[in-house]
């Protein structure tokens, strides 16, 4: 129903297809050197950074925008972080996929809504949904999961509103996480309906 091929082999080219997908309220695409001061600004964020289960980026400006622009020339065909914006264009977030197992067929997904104004108004859930239609239909996934803070309720209701499902509790670098999934036919449902 949603297939497209995805040429895939170890005599091709590795290199992930690009990435530009529209849903009802966001835009997902490439990171452009623009982008790279408004995540800083997350990065440096206690709040987010806590949500993020990581530490306030010390790392100064100057070598966070070296760094950003070096990962942009050099992509990993493994992972693949992408901005996400309003339909309007305002930089707002990050999402990315990572840990890509081709033979597996299933990555691993993580998001950040970094500009506040845009919580709690369906831009995640839009987001999310956009990149898995993405991930099942372009690289033709069959799973796509994510940890989870267990403390995190929000996050997790808008994870179960793009059809995640709980599977178990993980304990990774002494904080309790919930590994959560969704599976290509269970979307593919979801997406007739």
């Amino acid at each position: 129903m949603f297939r497209k091929a995805f040429p895939w082999s170890r005599d091709e080219n590795k290199e992930l297809p690009l990435v530009d997908e529209k849903g009802d309220k966001v835009r997902i695409r490439e990171k452009r050197e623009g982008d790279i001061r408004n995540e800083y600004s997350w990065r440096v964020d206690p709040e987010l950074s806590r949500l993020d289960a990581t530490r306030p980026m010390t790392m100064s400006y100057e070598d966070f925008f070296r760094y950003s622009k070096e990962e942009m020339q050099f992509p990993n065909y493994r992972s693949k972080r992408l901005a996400v914006e309003t339909l309007e264009g305002i930089h707002i977030g990050n999402i990315m996929y990572y840990d890509l197992n081709m033979r597996s067929r299933q990555a691993e997904l993580g998001i950040m809504i970094g500009d506040k104004e845009y919580w709690s108004s369906g831009f995640g859930t839009d987001t999310v949904n956009t990149l898995l239609r993405h991930l099942f239909t372009v690289l033709e996934l069959d799973r796509v999961y994510l940890h989870t803070l267990a403390w995190n309720y929000r996050a997790q209701a808008s994870f179960n509103k793009s059809g995640f499902k709980s599977i178990r509790d993980v304990k990774r670098g002494g904080q309790d996480f919930i590994l959560m999934e969704v599976l290509r036919p269970d979307w593919e449902e979801s997406q007739s309906k």
